[in-house]
């Protein structure tokens, strides 16, 4: 039965492929309804380009208070060329209208604020006619209180860390009575695209940085040691004195290719590194992190193999382990945060639930990896494999990935995703998760997921991964933001409004193509992601040449020619159009397209290797997936 099912499931892929079957090109990004900011009762803030109102904080404000005020200065001038003093309270002309930023004894006399029922990061704007009050559970909080006031009242935006719009606004105006309290989807954030920096961060809500304290923008989570870190926690080179402190094969030999997490000594030699990395630290980093190496392999020895027996999971001695290690370093580094790697061999969950993460110990959960990102996380069951057959391509499987999720949330009271978003073999070519973003990260919030970890596509320039950057950051912060309007207020700045209409339905059909056609995954190769049929094929052209010839900027046309290479490069893949294999022009063809990636200042088509420098080294009888 499976197997009938698996064949019908080909027969409409090659009915949808061959455009004998419509494709639905009407795609719903999800998330609620966009809605502003309402004003019932006006509130002037600046009138015809001028103000009397105040910028004011307490005395001696920290520096993330300091850059609040700095940024609502400046951008309040940018937008409306007024020029808003900033005061502290004892310096503030009786009988004034100000703005008040952080925590002051002003504010005491205008609204009771429980700063402790505000969630970290989180902010309350509250204002009575003459004070429009902007108050952070902390000043972190503040300031991202005042980044939301100057997009939703006068429409500022930072797209990128070098686009951002700033509309002329000669009246800026809120509403009299104000009282809303905001507060992020997820406590821990981090994206960082290409060119970022602590403002392009703090200005996107973005509090991860991994390695930078970026204390003027209040601070952000950074380690001690990250990613694969028991390499240099427990080093290879005492392999030659102590095998055992490694990993047993299935051969009974010992490997570096990872530890023994089951042998206490093991333990104590990483307590002793991981204090020397603490001690060693300037960074005021809090956090710890234990991750393997980047391989399958794991330990067969006989205390290990009794942990994976007795709670159902490869993952359980590196529970244990982290477990221990916050334990032993508790009493000296009690506000310390463990974190570990559950990927590979020890993405699963304990089933028995009975092992639990301590308090301070999260795991980071890195099973989209595998997952399909064309088709909702709850819904599709397909997960990337090396041996695929008619089955495991086309056939039904419950979804594991997500029910793995929702199982690790019953053993950790805290969680971090970290999330996959591009097609690492062809980073060049476009990789359709845009209709499944919004779904994926809504049900991680809804199951209690913690943290949202972005870090893979960083320095990308193709396949549309700024716009990825951009929609992230809004859903890391809002589950439930209007996906489409911010994609559009992306498209039209980034691209140009005359672009941006053909953009966007460029974006449709081939989210939806993919969608229809195939299970998108993170190590694609070139012929796996999608099928189009010709007409499909056309319609594509003729909607690439319309954004290449529309009336925009240098700058914007830039982006759309970057954003077209990953079309043309799909296309070169398959041999299509002017890149077919008998077209005599296609070596000239291709030649072209290898000089737009270099002009666009693109290095590499994949992950795992630059294009060659030098146009001699490269053959361009081959498609250009063969060029790393």
């Amino acid at each position: 039965m499976e197997y009938i099912k698996a064949i019908f499931c080909v027969i409409e892929v090659l009915f949808l492929s061959m455009g004998l079957i419509p494709v639905d090109k009407n795609i719903d990004y999800g998330g609620g309804d966009y809605i502003p900011p309402s004003i019932v009762d006006e509130m002037v803030i600046v009138d015809d380009g001028k103000s009397d109102y105040y910028i004011v904080t307490k005395e001696n404000p920290d520096e993330c208070i300091q850059t609040a005020t700095k940024e609502l200065q400046t951008y309040i001038e940018k937008a409306s060329g007024a020029n808003l003093a900033v005061v502290t309270e004892n310096n503030l002309p009786e009988g004034s209208k100000a703005i008040l930023v952080g925590e002051t004894e002003l504010e005491k006399d205008i609204v009771a604020i429980d700063r402790s029922a505000i969630k970290a990061d989180g902010f309350r704007f509250f204002s009575d006619g003459e004070y429009f009050v902007i108050a952070g559970a902390d000043s972190r909080g503040t300031l991202y209180g005042v980044y939301t006031f100057l997009e939703e009242y006068l429409g500022i935006r930072w797209f990128t860390p070098t686009l951002e719009v700033v509309p002329e606004k000669d009246d800026i105006v809120v509403d009299a009575n104000t009282d809303r309290t905001v507060e992020p989807s997820f406590s821990v954030r981090r994206n960082d695209c290409a060119g970022t920096n602590d403002a392009h961060r703090a200005r996107t809500k973005m509090n991860v940085s991994f390695w930078q304290p970026a204390k003027a923008h209040g601070g952000a989570l950074t380690y001690v040691v990250w990613d694969a870190s028991l390499p240099s926690l427990v080093p290879d080179s005492l392999f030659a004195e102590h095998p055992e402190y490694f990993a047993m094969m299935e051969d009974g030999t010992r490997s570096t290719d990872h530890v023994c997490l089951s042998n206490p000594d093991v333990l104590e030699v990483t307590i002793k590194s991981v204090r020397a990395a603490i001690e060693a630290n300037t960074m005021d980093a809090k956090y710890v992190h234990i991750g393997q190496k980047d391989n399958e392999h794991y330990c067969r020895c006989e205390n290990c193999e009794a942990l994976y027996e007795k709670y159902g999971s490869i993952c359980a001695p590196t529970l244990i382990f982290t477990n221990n290690l916050a334990d032993a370093l508790d009493e000296d580094y009690p506000d310390f945060m463990f974190t570990f790697f559950a990927y590979l061999e020890t993405a699963k969950p304990p089933k028995d639930l009975s092992l639990r993460c301590n308090d301070n110990v999260a795991p980071v959960l890195c099973g989209l990896h595998s997952a399909c990102r064309s088709h909702p996380l709850t819904e599709c069951g397909h997960e990337d494999v090396q041996d695929e057959t008619l089955l495991t391509a086309y056939g039904e499987f419950e979804p594991q990935i997500a029910k793995d999720f929702e199982n690790w949330t019953k053993v950790a009271d805290t969680t971090y995703i970290y999330d996959y978003t591009i097609n690492f073999l062809n980073v060049a070519q476009f990789f359709s998760n845009f209709g499944t973003m919004q779904s994926t990260m809504k049900y991680m919030h809804d199951i209690g997921i913690t943290g949202y970890i972005y870090n893979c596509g960083d320095g990308h320039y193709a396949a549309f991964n700024e716009l990825r950057n951009y929609l992230l950051t809004k859903l890391q912060w809002d589950v439930d933001c209007d996906v489409e309007y911010h994609m559009m207020d992306f498209i039209n700045a980034y691209y140009g409004e005359d672009a941006a209409p053909y953009i966007k339905e460029i974006l449709d059909i081939q989210t939806a193509q993919i969608a229809a056609t195939a299970h998108a995954f993170d190590f694609d190769w070139h012929y796996q992601s999608g099928y189009y049929p010709i007409h499909t094929i056309s319609k594509l052209d003729h909607l690439w040449k319309k954004a290449l010839n529309a009336d925009i900027t240098d700058e914007q046309r830039f982006n759309v020619e970057v954003a077209n290479l990953s079309w043309e490069y799909f296309k070169a893949n398959q041999f299509l159009g002017e890149y077919f294999f008998l077209n005599p022009f296609r070596l000239k063809a291709n030649e072209e397209l290898y000089d737009a990636f270099k002009a666009h200042g693109i290095s590499r088509v994949s992950s795992f290797g630059l294009i060659p420098e030098n146009k001699e080294d490269v053959d361009f009888m081959l498609r250009p997936f063969n060029w790393r």
